[in-house]
């Protein structure tokens, strides 16, 4: 009893507080080994118009794509596999988006739009998950991502966003990220405690992050039985994910690897090193329906920024 109420105040003591569009942690595990998932990512949730504005994704899982010749560049663990493609895009603008001129010591303008490549194993002897995601894309206006805001807000009838020629220019994109996650603590999968790790390089973010993630609520675990049988009992669970990240490199805040000529852009001295983020939501899943709710919390990436929140929602289904 008392593990669990520890657990439970773990996971309640930060009221709304999600790394930008992560569809393989631990939590988002969906029944079955084949699915269709929407995620779509925005401010608007935590009532706030800056930094990372909005994101979405379209994210595949089938058999089908153990045949993507990239897997063979992704690490594995364990026996249980599932092979995963995802569309993903999106943008961050400073705290103003009313003014032509560059403003100084703020956020730059960035839009991103990306390709990944995923496979999630799972060793259910040793209860850890190993994720590998390759990412190829591109940053700058070559991502649309200044089109796709103005258009947004002349749907809502919000002012027209301004200053997106002096975003971040074209580069190239090609990242590589490792995520793995053991499983400490399970209590007949009403609460459990697991250890996570995670590592990004490449051309667009270097980054480090560790932290736990806490789960209540009635759940199936992938380290039971990978992947999860499909089955008509309902799955409802709140998370919490507290995460501290070390950051060495950011091409949304720096510049692009290989382009040097952005108009704006945040100078390496400016960059916060260490950074805390907490992700917390609610995943309810019944039979082949996949729904989560969550906001994120992010302290600020550099000197002179502020904390940031945002929120998202997520649609899956089973196939």
């Amino acid at each position: 009893m008392r593990y669990i109420l520890i657990l439970a105040f773990l996971c309640v003591q930060k009221p709304a507080l999600a790394q930008r569009i992560d569809q393989t942690a631990l939590f988002r595990n969906v029944a079955g080994d084949k699915y269709v998932r929407l995620h779509y990512d925005n401010d608007f949730f935590a009532k706030s118009d800056y930094y990372y504005t909005q994101g979405y994704s379209f994210e595949l899982i089938t058999p089908g794509l153990r045949k993507n010749p990239l897997n063979k560049l992704l690490l594995r663990t364990g026996r249980s596999m599932q092979y995963g493609l995802a569309f993903e895009h999106y943008g961050f603008t400073p705290t103003s988006i009313s003014s032509d001129a560059i403003l100084y010591n703020d956020r730059p303008f960035a839009g991103c739009i990306m390709l990944k490549s995923f496979r999630i194993s799972v060793d259910t002897l040793k209860k850890t998950r190993l994720v590998a995601i390759l990412s190829t894309g591109m940053i700058g206006p070559v991502a649309f991502a200044g089109k796709m805001q103005t258009k947004i807000h002349e749907w809502t009838g919000d002012r027209d966003p301004r200053g997106w020629q002096n975003q971040i220019k074209n580069d190239l994109i090609i990242n590589y990220a490792v995520q793995f996650q053991k499983q400490v603590f399970n209590y007949k999968n009403h609460v459990a405690l697991n250890t996570e790790t995670q590592m990004q390089m490449g051309t667009l973010t270097n980054k480090a992050q560790a932290g736990l993630t806490v789960r209540l609520g009635k759940f199936y675990s992938p380290f039971d039985n990978a992947p999860v049988k499909l089955t008509r009992k309902l799955q409802c669970y709140i998370y919490n994910q507290p995460l501290i990240g070390f950051n060495a490199y950011d091409a949304t805040l720096q510049g692009g690897l290989f382009s040097t000529n952005s108009p704006y852009k945040l100078r390496s001295s400016q960059i916060n090193r260490v950074t805390f983020q907490d992700n917390f939501g609610l995943v309810v899943q019944y039979w082949r329906i996949y729904l989560e709710y969550y906001q994120s919390f992010l302290t600020r990436e550099f000197h002179t920024g502020m904390d940031h929140r945002w929120g998202g929602v997520k649609v899956g289904i089973a196939l």
